[in-house]
């Protein structure tokens, strides 16, 4: 009989009967599980409405981090021969002894950085880095302009450091950097009439899959170079050779440090993506541990009314 009883009270209209006749007998609260299942019902859709988003945002971060770590391993195949690039443009510098006069004023800050973002701290490392510098030059009284290698590194610098920014250049990070873009951003350098006496190359230096570090290499305009006193030691170089030496060395610089850049966003943007999508496991499995015990708690809220009713009858 109690079965029966449980079947007939399925109807909606047995369940009003029920409520009415219970209402009569001084219980004032029977509609109160109702509204509790009302609301129950509520945030199980809510719940459910989570899920379906956080699902879908895993399968985004999982489809990122498989594109980044096929651009990475392009990247880091060819960072090797760029390597070869930056080092052998350094060399003269280094044996040369090349330093800038402490009377020179005029230092230049080239920023690498690229347009994309969701790579972790890229960006920011640079923008600190040079945050600081400016802040110890213009200190001891040096005048301090910046170029800035993607857009990322222009809208953090935009606000704070407006004024010091001399060039921009977009659509980085796009396609993987070539020795033409290089040369592209070392032309626009040399003929944007800033007459610098001394600079630095601001970049990340890929260490491994999981680390890079932020480092600077050297710069030094024509006249610098001409005037130091070691340069005299190479008989052999008259002002138009070193003119043609200076702007290749420049665009070699930036050609490395855009290659070292690159595979240290790619390497950055793809351990970002595995940590998001871990992140999002982990939500998803607290979210159906609550899906599961509040349509739970429904169900049994449910069986008591009905046993509730049935017991009143």
């Amino acid at each position: 009989t109690l079965f029966r009883s449980l079947w007939r009270l399925r109807s909606w209209w047995s369940l009003t009967l029920i409520g009415v006749i219970m209402f009569a007998r001084s219980s004032a609260v029977v509609f109160q599980p109702q509204w509790g299942q009302v609301r129950n019902m509520a945030t199980l859709k809510e719940i459910t409405r989570r899920l379906k988003s956080i699902k879908n945002i895993q399968k985004i971060t999982k489809s990122m981090k498989m594109v980044a770590a096929a651009k990475y391993t392009k990247a880091e195949r060819s960072l090797k021969p760029a390597r070869v690039y930056g080092t052998g443009a350094l060399a003269l510098y280094e044996k040369a002894e090349i330093k800038a006069p402490e009377d020179k004023k005029k230092h230049l800050l080239v920023g690498v950085s690229s347009d994309r973002g969701l790579c972790g701290a890229i960006h920011s490392s640079v923008a600190k880095t040079i945050k600081t510098e400016i802040a110890a030059l213009s200190k001891s009284g040096k005048e301090v302009m910046i170029v800035g290698v993607g857009d990322k590194l222009r809208g953090i610098l935009q606000r704070t450091h407006g004024d010091h920014i001399l060039l921009t250049f977009k659509e980085v990070g796009r396609k993987p950097p070539t020795f033409g873009d290089a040369s592209i951003i070392a032309t626009e350098l040399l003929n944007s009439g800033y007459e610098f006496d001394q600079g630095s190359v601001i970049f990340n230096r890929f260490k491994s899959v999981i680390s890079y570090k932020t480092e600077d290499k050297p710069i030094f305009s024509l006249d610098t170079v001409s005037g130091s006193e070691s340069i005299s030691v190479y008989d052999d170089i008259d002002a138009d050779v070193l003119r043609n030496y200076q702007e290749f060395t420049l665009a070699n610089i930036i050609f490395y440090t855009l290659k070292e850049s690159t595979t240290s966003e790619q390497s950055a943007r793809m351990t970002a993506m595995d940590n998001a999508s871990k992140n999002a496991s982990e939500m998803i499995d607290k979210l159906t541990l609550t899906f599961n015990r509040t349509r739970q708690a429904v169900i049994t809220k449910e069986l008591i009314e009905i046993i509730s009713g049935a017991a009143a009858l």
